[in-house]
Formats: structure tokens, sequence, C-alpha cells
């Protein structure tokens, strides 16, 4: 405990030292980050625009696609601007800041998958209270909760990780602050708050598996029931994004936070951090608009409606420059 030192702030390893591969990794990350705010983006607005898809489905898609884009804009702008400059350190509130919303988004990403599996549980096992029970309100109470007990647990994730002291190298080998890293670097000999908030996180994440498997379960046994292969068709395609996204999220997850530590960080450490905080933000979009009709539909409505706009516009313009031109006879005239 002699050797106990107080930091002002931590070191966060790139992917190379070399300064044209990391202004390269800068740039490519940088591409990487619009296309899945974008694709994001765009999925949020046309749930929002369009009324046919303001149902609860479409709902928590939209407040999914939020959480990844807060999600991914949490580690990657630092980590652009990081290689851009060639400084990789961050402020011991930059980082703590940076878990806290890291572990809350992801968190809150996970409640939100489960409320989706209940959803599509009670849509497709019991159809006729469908409406009854997900009505808006509880949908709302519902998405509220997730997000607020995502804040909560990330909240008490970051007290617990900094209240203990750090000593060693400052070095983080991620290009992000995490759990695993900096319980490495930790010289803490009682480290009760930050194992009780790993045990409840545990416990909390394996509880929504189990309901995500349960609601699986009930679900695939209804589907098979149904007589005709185009209904079963119909409602595995409802289902499949939906399991897919969390098990690819799951995962990922498990990768980053389940690995032990080393203070040699590894090409695949790396490559596996960036799966957990960019693979999942551009998937989700993908996977629901490649597979979803309604989606597509949604798109080209959005994008028919904008051409419209436009001729109008110009049709517009055109009739407003015609008025205001003299005729050659009254020029003359003059």
């Amino acid at each position: 405990m002699g050797n106990v030192t107080l930091f002002s702030g931590f070191l966060l390893v790139g992917f190379s030292d070399v300064p044209e591969l990391q202004t390269f990794s800068g740039v490519l990350f940088l591409l990487i980050y619009l296309a899945a705010v974008m694709s994001n983006l765009i999925i949020i607005v046309l749930i929002t625009l369009d009324l046919q898809l303001h149902t609860p489905m479409y709902f928590f898609l939209k407040n999914l696609s939020l959480l990844d884009v807060f999600f991914v804009s949490v580690p990657i702008p630092k980590f652009i601007v990081n290689s851009l400059t060639h400084n990789y350190s961050i402020s011991t509130l930059g980082c703590a800041l940076q878990l806290l919303l890291m572990t809350s988004f992801s968190a809150g990403e996970i409640f939100i998958l489960t409320a989706m599996s209940y959803d599509r549980y009670l849509a497709i096992c019991y159809p006729l209270h469908y409406h009854a029970i997900m009505s808006s309100g509880t949908c709302v109470l519902m998405a509220c909760a997730s997000w607020a007990t995502g804040g909560l647990f990330g909240t008490v994730y970051t007290a617990g990780t900094f209240s203990m002291p750090f000593c060693g190298f400052n070095m983080i080998p991620q290009f992000f602050c995490d759990i695993p890293s900096l319980l490495r670097i930790s010289c803490s000999e009682t480290l009760v708050v930050v194992h009780a908030s790993i045990w409840i996180g545990m416990c909390l994440g394996v509880s929504c598996l189990i309901c995500i498997v349960i609601s699986y379960i009930h679900i695939f046994s209804t589907v098979l029931k149904i007589p005709t292969t185009t209904g079963q068709s119909k409602a595995f395609s409802t289902c499949l994004p939906h399991l897919t996204v969390f098990t690819v999220f799951i995962i990922t997850a498990c990768f980053v936070y389940l690995k032990p530590s080393s203070y040699t960080p590894s090409v695949i450490n790396k490559l596996l951090s960036v799966l957990y905080t960019v693979i999942p933000s551009i998937l989700n979009p993908l996977v629901y608009s490649l597979r979803n009709k309604d989606i597509k539909q949604a798109l080209m409505s959005l994008l028919s409606e904008t051409r419209i706009q436009e001729a109008h516009y110009i049709q517009h313009i055109q009739e407003s420059s015609s008025d205001t031109v003299p005729d050659r006879s009254q020029i003359m005239f003059s």
C-alpha cells in the first residue's frame, strides 16, 4: 500500500503505435460511427413519422435504436479524437462518465430486449388479449423502467469501481474504460461494493436471459401448432430479428466483460471490444430493415413523399419566377 498512486487520469491503448495507422483507424472508425448513427436515426425517424408503425413492437424498437445511438456515441468519438490527435489520455472524470454511460446504456438495452421478447410472447401466444395488455401506458412504463433501471445499475457500478484506489500503471488495455481493466489496476484489498454490484449485474442479466428463453419456448411451441406454413413463417419473421440481435449483444458482451484482463493488450481483445461497441449498433438496423416489410414500406413512402415535395417546390419556384419576369411587349411599351 506504500506504492499507491492517485491518478489524475488514465491512458487508453490504441490499435497501433504507428502514427499513420492511428490516423487510418481514426478515419475508419469515423466512417463506421457515421454509418451506425445514421442507420439508427433512420429507423427512429421512420417509426416516428409513419402512423402504421405506432405499435408496441416498433415503439420498443425505436427505444432500442435510441440506446444504440447513445451507446456507440460514448466510446467511439473519444477514440476517433485520440487517434487523429495521437493523444490517448483520458481524465478520471471522463473515464468515470464513460463507464457510467456505457454501463447504463448496455443495461438498458438488455431490459428493452427483454420487454421486446415479452411483447412477442403476448402477440403470438395471446393475440386476443394483446392490445388490452400492451397498451400505450404499459409500453411507456416498461420503457421508462428499462431506462431508469439501466441508469441506476450504471451508477452503482461506477460508484463502486471509483470508490477504490488505483496503483501501478494507469494504462487501460482498451480503447475505452471498462470494469475488468480498472479492477486490474486497483490496489484495494476490499472490493465488497464492486463484487456486490457485479453479482447484482450478473443476476439481472441471467434473469433477463431466463425470461427471454422462457418466452421463446412458449412462442416456438405456439408457432409450431399453426396449421399453415405461411402463418408459421410470418410469426417466425417477427421473432428472428429480435433473437439475432439479443444473441449477438450477449455474446459480444460476455467476450469483453467475462474474459480475464491483462496488462498486455492483444489484438483479439481489441477486436472483441470493437464487436461489442460497434457491431450491435450497426447490426440492429440491418436486421430489422432487411427482414421487415413494414420498415421497407415506410422508407419507400418517405422517399416518395420527399420526391413529391421536391417536385412541388420546384414547380412553385418556376411559377414564381415566371410571374416576376416582365413580358417583352411591356418592355417595348415602356
